[in-house]
This record gives structure tokens, C-alpha cells and sequence, in this order.
């Protein structure tokens, strides 16, 4: 996993969950707005502070998180 020095943990920040720069924006909403289908340029014009290279952090971030976790699935018995 390469170094993503943008995102960021703190307990006084919402809670403690991974951040983008010590702001109050949490990975899980960036991924979230992308995921409805929000690009990258109107995320950028909704939250003019953060940069593009924040957004591409959040999502390798949750990409990474994602194949750390198992998660169990239910297979369909045939």
C-alpha cells in the first residue's frame, strides 16, 4: 500500500474516521458522492477547499479497505 498522507485519523475529528487533511469531509462521504454519481469536477465545485488529489486519495483509501476486510457472502446452493 503506497503512503496517503492526505488522508488522515483523528479521535477530536469526526469521531475518528479517516479524513481528508484534518477537515471534517470523511473518506466514507467523498466515496458516497462518487458512488451516486457525482464526478470529480462537481465535487470540487460543491466543496471548493478540497483538491483533486484529496478525491483520489479517498477512493485508493476505501479500494485498499476493501480487500483488507473480509467480508462473509452467502452462496447460493444450486
Amino acid at each position: 500500500m503506497k503512503t496517503l498522507p492526505r488522508i488522515t485519523f483523528n479521535p477530536q475529528v469526526m469521531g475518528g474516521k479517516p479524513c481528508i487533511r484534518g477537515m471534517r469531509v470523511t473518506v466514507g462521504m467523498i466515496v458516497g458522492l462518487v458512488a451516486s454519481g457525482h464526478s470529480k469536477t462537481e465535487i470540487l465545485e460543491l466543496y471548493p477547499y478540497l483538491e483533486k488529489e484529496d478525491i483520489d486519495e479517498a477512493l485508493s483509501y476505501a479500494a485498499w479497505r476493501a480487500e483488507e476486510i473480509d467480508v462473509p457472502v452467502a452462496y447460493e446452493s444450486k
